[in-house]
């Protein structure tokens, strides 16, 4: 099996600052009816790494039942030039400002 990638949050940090601040906001506390706040999210902290890079990958429909917003969040938010790296640094700048 590959090495799993290991996110740089620094790098993360900057990638989430124009690929999901428009919904999760600058700090990631989300922005009402677009995104959910990732700080405090019980979701996030239920994930593994893996899992949240493949939910980044995927993203979910707005008719997913688990999605609480009814708004999409597009794969690899919106970029889909995104790459593995890239979504492992974002999960790592997640992983940082997630309050456990």
């Amino acid at each position: 099996a590959p090495a799993a990638i290991v996110g740089d949050a620094a790098n993360g940090g900057k990638i989430f600052s124009t690929a999901c601040v428009a919904c999760h906001g600058p700090e990631g506390k989300g922005v009402t009816g677009l995104g959910k706040d990732l700080t405090t999210s019980e979701w996030v902290g239920q994930q593994s790494d893996p899992q949240l890079v493949e939910f980044i990958v995927k993203g979910r429909d707005a008719t997913d039942p688990l999605n609480t917003t009814g708004v999409a969040m597009p794969p690899k938010g919106g970029n889909v030039a995104m790459t593995d790296q890239e979504i492992a640094d974002i999960v790592a700048f997640v992983r940082s400002i997630h309050q456990q």
